[in-house]
């Protein structure tokens, strides 16, 4: 007779920077845990952990093996698509599979409460309801958002009001349980070719297709995601829509609540609280959010029923994660519709070169929009500023002075670009040159005169401004360079009389106060905007007919092989918020190469030119698209260490290089930073298969060396 299993194993994910999982026993009874979290013991320590796998027997003995406290059966499993993702992140990036898994999870989650299961539950008010006397702020304002709305889903009630607010209401029996429709508002009347957009998309018969949404500023493309949207969740399915920027979800919010006003929708990023986050993940994993709207993170969320991926400004370098797992949240979104088999747009003006060659290639589905969707609303006519010509003692020529002065008498708004936030990137010293530096990073300290402050931008270290050089003694110190502060400054001299707005990360410091800024400049009380790359995408100021770029020349000559790309990206975006309505718009731009091929593709709004350009650059020097790439870095406090351990590094990856080329160890971009000195190996090869390869070979064989911190970045996008 058999024997009967007094036990099984399952496999756990804990958050420790191991290669493996853990292997625990369970009672054979115990229904199926994969999926669920778990209290496991962990050497002295009881930690969280998601059994992964069921597996009948360990490969270490029985005896040795421990069993979970308590498996967590609060809310439903992890379904097996997201557990597959997980596997995949960790295998491709090669990092940690229980770092990968708990990372990606709310941070409630990794705790010992219990959570409750979240049900689609909405109310309206009764007739007592509607009628009684209420006393208490939280009953009334929920009575007046109830009259307003008509009904609302307890999610978004809980969202505003204490739990206790609609407890007294249901028990008092001034609200009533109903049941949501499905609305959909007016939608404007679609262009050609946002119309040949949607009908490609939603009538392409196999599940999975990525879409390459390639669609010039004020083209639309956010009435298209809403088109292709509108079918999906009438199906009752979910739609998942990733973002670059937190700054754009509020924005994007408002557009698809507008559209969907009854559907249930929720906001994944970075500044929600713990609980908010947890809440809406719950809704997410429930089904009770059919749209899920988020930041690179949200690509983890789980779903009861996908049906749609968008990935907006697909381009945006933010979608990469530049610490601890170094994914790609665009990359993961497209293994993800393939895996759910499930249609994915990948929208942007600009795309990335790696997904526009996909596209040209036939491996993508392709849609171009190359008219501005408003009626009447053209292109903005660009112009170059010769700086060869033209002196800008205080960071403005004539010519851009002139031209805001003309939308200052026209009551039009007008917007300078500056990438460079604070007074002066530099102060320097006009006998000996010195320059403060940061003690920290090999890095100029940025000049924060109104603070009175030197800044580094990369560690945060700061310090008092200096009176005198502590070289020389020399008092005649000279900000070189402008910054957001500067261009502000020398603004209010030139036009005492206009209304002018900074917006940098210097001047949002409250949660609230981009979009404060953003209302302000709706409502016409902003005549100048001055600011960063936070205002080149996805704003749509009808007003702005103005934009003036400054420092466009600082990444035409870089040693980065996407410097150009980006640079082209960007100038089109902060150019694209010009003219968006009926009021024409104007760029100008301040160069000191207006020959350049770069600026010759963005005066005629000729992407394709400029792409072409690039990717033939590109297969000649043997860049990705046309090869594949991993970087690995060290770090240690001694440059001796971090090169000694690459050279060891270099060596076995040279035993076993296999169609895969190894360079040299060199130092990083960015070589000293937070007084850790930054070293590099870069791995190449036409075969993402052969460089993969490799990798799982060559990481098990890196010896730790307590001297020196590294990492694997798999596809980098920073040198």
């Amino acid at each position: 007779m058999e024997s009967v299993p007094t036990s099984r194993v399952i496999r756990v994910a804990i958050d420790v920077p191991v290669f493996r999982l853990f292997d625990y026993l369970i009672d054979p009874d115990e229904p199926d845990p994969v999926g669920l979290r778990v209290r496991v013991p962990f050497g002295k320590k009881v930690v969280t952990g998601v059994v992964m796998e069921c597996i009948p027997s360990s490969e270490f003995p029985e005896e040795l093996l421990k069993s979970p406290i308590r498996i967590c059966r609060d809310i439903p499993p992890l379904n097996e698509d997201l557990l597959a993702l997980f596997f995949f992140c960790s295998r491709y990036y090669h990092h940690p599979i229980g770092q990968v898994v708990l990372n990606a999870l709310p941070s409630w989650l990794k705790s010992d409460r219990d959570l409750v299961p979240m049900r689609n539950r909405s109310y309206a008010l009764t007739e007592s309801g509607m009628i009684a006397r209420l006393t208490g702020k939280n009953l009334l304002e929920l009575r007046e958002h109830l009259l307003q709305a008509g009904f609302l889903d307890e999610a978004a009630i809980r969202k505003t009001f204490p739990a206790a607010t609609l407890s007294r209401m249901k028990e008092r029996g001034f609200v009533t349980e109903v049941e949501l429709p499905f609305s959909i508002s007016k939608a404007p009347e679609l262009g050609p070719e946002q119309s040949q957009a949607v009908l490609s998309i939603l009538g392409n018969p196999d599940g999975y297709r990525p879409w390459l949404l390639h669609g010039i500023t004020g083209s639309g493309k956010s009435e298209v995601y809403l088109r292709t949207m509108e079918r999906v969740l009438k199906e009752g399915s979910q739609v998942l829509f990733l973002v670059p920027e937190i700054g754009l979800t509020p924005m994007l919010e408002n557009l698809i609540r507008s559209r969907f006003p009854f559907t249930p929708l929720v906001s994944l990023h970075s500044g929600l609280a713990d609980g908010e986050r947890m809440q809406c993940w719950l809704q997410a994993q429930a089904g009770i959010a059919r749209i899920v709207l988020g930041t690179r993170l949200a690509a983890f969320v789980p779903l009861a029923n996908p049906g749609l991926i968008i990935v907006d400004e697909e381009h945006d370098p933010s979608f990469k994660q530049q610490e601890g797992l170094r994914y790609s949240a665009r990359d993961l979104a497209i293994f993800r519709a393939k895996q759910l088999s499930i249609p994915i747009i990948l929208g942007s003006a600009t795309p990335s070169l790696e997904s526009y060659h996909k596209a040209k290639t036939g491996r993508y589905g392709y849609l171009a929009m190359k008219s501005r969707a408003a009626r009447d609303a053209l292109l903005p006519s660009i112009r170059l500023v010769d700086l060869r010509r033209y002196s800008t003692p205080h960071g403005i020529s004539s010519p851009l002075a002139e031209a805001i002065s003309a939308r200052l008498d026209r009551q039009e708004q007008s917007l300078l670009f500056v990438n460079r936030r604070g007074y002066s990137p530099a102060l320097i010293c006009s006998g000996c040159t010195w320059s403060p530096t940061c003690g920290r990073c090999s890095a100029r300290l940025v000049l924060h005169l109104r603070e009175r402050k030197l800044r580094c931008h990369y560690c945060g270290h700061t310090e008092d401004l200096v009176q005198s050089c502590p070289s020389c003694g020399n008092i005649d110190l000279k900000p070189v360079g402008h910054g957001t502060q500067r261009i502000e400054q020398t603004l209010s001299g030139l036009f005492p009389e206009a209304r002018i707005l900074r917006i940098d990360r210097d001047n949002l410091l409250r949660k609230s106060s981009f979009q404060d800024m953003l209302k302000i400049i709706d409502r016409g009380e902003v005549d100048i905007l001055v600011g960063t790359q936070i205002l080149a995408k996805g704003h749509n100021f009808p007003n702005l007919t103005l934009v003036g770029i400054l420092q466009a020349d600082s990444s035409l000559y870089s040693c980065d092989f996407r410097a150009s790309e980006r640079l082209f990206s960007l100038l089109t975006q902060v150019s694209g918020r010009a003219g968006r309505a009926t009021l024409p718009g104007e760029v100008l731009i301040q160069t000191e190469f207006p020959d350049h091929p770069l600026f010759t593709s963005l005066i005629q709004h000729d992407y394709d030119a400029m792409a072409n350009l690039l990717l033939s650059e590109r297969e000649a020097g043997g860049f990705p698209p046309f090869s594949h790439q991993a970087l690995i870095r060290a770090e240690s406090p001694s440059v001796d260490h971090a090169h000694r351990f690459l050279r060891k590094v270099e060596k076995s990856a040279r035993s076993l290089a296999q169609g895969v080329t190894v360079f040299e160890p060199v130092s990083a971009f960015l070589p000293r930073m937070n007084s850790m000195e930054r070293m590099q190996i870069l791995l190449q090869s036409q075969s993402r298969k052969s460089l993969q390869n490799m990798l799982d070979l060559l990481i098990p064989s890196i010896a730790p060396d307590r001297s020196v911190r590294w990492h694997i970045d798999v596809d980098p996008l920073e040198f």
